[in-house]
């Protein structure tokens, strides 16, 4: 009887602290209080000790449902505290959702990528392939494969980063350009563009970058004439710099070219009388080029009398610079937010300027 009275006391007393258990550590101090291993329902176990045996088998079951009791009322309890939780948070983390969005801030193309991507949309109508190489590049395909043997002195005009002796940084993307050559096996026709960085180290020219990106189209096949360089380079710059411009060609020399040209375009903003973009003369010069050399084309397989063709080479740093006004060639490398809002503008209005 004094068992049976110690449990009931017990298990009025539980009751009581688990309906004042108003939050969840408050209920876990009680289960712990009761059931928990040095608890009260497990200190009942100590009478165990005093009882006959045939008495111990019905203490003990009184003992476990009296356990099951307490552990049926706090899961009751914490089902409710759960409950009255989850009333508050939507009483206090009510949305209005009537109330504006957040604005995303959106970026826009780096002025360098929309150039780029300008010009090859460009030439992929006009049935080119777009082909990309390595930068770090063997000195065979950035110079020899370009006529350019160890010792010309031509070497100078591209100060290199060079690794080992037969190793560096590529000066152009020309290397693009010997090895598809090279991987064609004399079989005609080729018509790429090679978009990608270069590095120069040009460390006597303070307002030149060590580096920079290039452009290059190659186009050889049988027949090639300079008319349809000339042809192609107006088509360029047209769709550049507007449909009433005109260029026109200077001799020049470049060592995997004969004949070599410099290409100026008439000027966009002052329609070629002088300004200071043009410098007063009413040309601007974008790029180089002329028609592919023998020597380049019998070192990759080719027939030179049987295959002709025509490559140039352009900046779209400078290309960029003329289109949008850009002053400073260390806007493109700096990441400032301001320069480049700019060109979210453009897009906003579809336009082609700043």
């Amino acid at each position: 009887m004094v068992q049976n009275e110690e449990m009931s006391q017990l298990k009025q007393q539980a009751l009581v602290d688990i309906n004042e258990a108003h939050d969840a550590q408050a209920l876990q101090n009680v289960k712990v209080k009761y059931l928990g291993k040095k608890g009260s329902v497990s200190g009942l176990m100590k009478h165990m000790k005093d009882l006959s045996n045939e008495e111990k088998p019905a203490y003990g079951q009184q003992v476990n449902a009296l356990r099951q009791a307490i552990q049926d009322e706090i899961a009751s309890r914490e089902e409710v505290l759960a409950n009255e939780q989850l009333e508050a948070q939507l009483r206090d983390e009510k949305i209005d959702v009537t109330l504006p969005s957040r604005q995303i801030a959106l970026g826009a193309k780096h002025p360098l990528t929309r150039t780029i991507e300008e010009i090859e949309d460009l030439f992929l109508g006009l049935g080119y392939e777009i082909v990309e190489g390595y930068e770090v590049e063997q000195d065979h395909y950035n110079f020899e494969a370009l006529n350019l043997p160890k010792s010309h002195p031509a070497r100078d005009m591209q100060d290199s980063f060079y690794i080992t002796e037969e190793t560096l940084m590529r000066t152009h993307t020309s290397p693009v350009q010997a090895r598809t050559l090279e991987q064609r096996n004399g079989q005609g026709p080729v018509k790429i563009i090679c978009p990608g960085k270069v590095y120069r180290r040009d460390s006597d020219d303070a307002t030149h970058s060590h580096q920079f990106t290039q452009i290059e189209g190659l186009v050889v096949a049988e027949d090639i004439k300079m008319s349809d360089l000339k042809g192609t380079l107006e088509l360029l710059a047209r769709e550049l710099f507007g449909a009433d411009r005109e260029i026109r060609l200077r001799p020049s020399y470049f060592p995997f070219t004969e004949p070599s040209v410099e290409v100026d375009v008439s000027c966009f903003k002052c329609k070629g009388e002088g300004c200071n973009v043009c410098k007063q003369t009413g040309w601007i010069e974008v790029l180089g080029s002329g028609m592919v050399h023998p020597n380049v084309l019998e070192m990759a397989g080719f027939d030179s009398q049987r295959y002709s063709g025509f490559a140039f080479g352009l900046g779209p740093d400078r290309i960029a610079m003329l289109k949008y006004g850009i002053e400073d060639i260390r806007h493109f490398y700096t990441s400032d937010v301001r320069f480049l809002e700019q060109f979210k503008a453009v897009e906003d209005r579809g336009e082609e300027e700043c």
